[in-house]
């Protein structure tokens, strides 16, 4: 395990929307469980999660992930799960329809096989969260970051304040606080000898 910071994209970077729909189109993107996604709604926000089956850092925040989807309807969520199974095979579509089935998770659910979504959105790590508003016609980046200050194994239960937060204020239509600390997570497990030049 390499614990690896998100790459915190900039502020106001657009959702990398063609490259998702290439990415469905193609079957490069597989759905394991939930909902299939479509389009994501205008006029309501939405949260990408970079994820996976094995990483203790992702258990440690999957109840959350559970509270925030009850606590928050009107949020739009996609997970997504980019790493290689060529080393992690248990991060494959099967350990994901399990996990997602142990937790309810009703959200789509994709697997990344080819990690081109993971290269589109620069996902480094597990879990690393992208929460997009609509602004100006469009999805715009305003919160990339830690769930809250916990980690595994630490006496701090994980309770989502960073991104919960952040949820609330573009909710309430009010700008995100735009000092916002790295996730930490398990690195995204690239294909050996694929890894993009800034995961090196």
């Amino acid at each position: 395990m390499a614990l690896t910071p998100s790459q915190m994209v900039p502020l106001g970077t657009p959702l990398p929307l063609a490259a998702l729909q290439q990415a469905l189109a193609g079957g490069d993107a597989r759905p394991v469980s939930g909902e299939p996604f479509a389009d994501p709604v205008a006029d309501r926000p939405l949260l990408v999660l970079f994820l996976c089956a094995h990483c203790p850092f992702v258990k440690h925040v999957e109840a959350e992930i559970g509270r925030l989807v009850r606590d928050h309807p009107a949020l739009q969520l996609l997970a997504i799960a980019s790493n290689s199974t060529i080393t992690h095979p248990q991060d494959g579509p099967a350990g994901l329809a399990a996990q997602a089935a142990a937790q309810g998770w009703r959200f789509p659910y994709l697997f990344d096989g080819s990690q081109r979504l993971a290269r589109a959105f620069q996902a480094a790590c597990t879990p690393d969260p992208f929460l997009y508003a609509w602004q100006s016609g469009q999805h715009r980046l305003v919160y990339r970051g830690q769930f809250d200050g916990s980690r595994p194994g630490a006496d701090q239960p994980c309770d989502g304040a960073d991104i919960r937060a952040a949820i609330a204020a573009v909710l309430a239509g009010r700008a995100v606080n735009p000092e916002q600390r790295p996730a930490i997570g398990c690195n995204i497990k690239w294909r050996p000898g694929e890894e993009p030049e800034w995961a090196r």
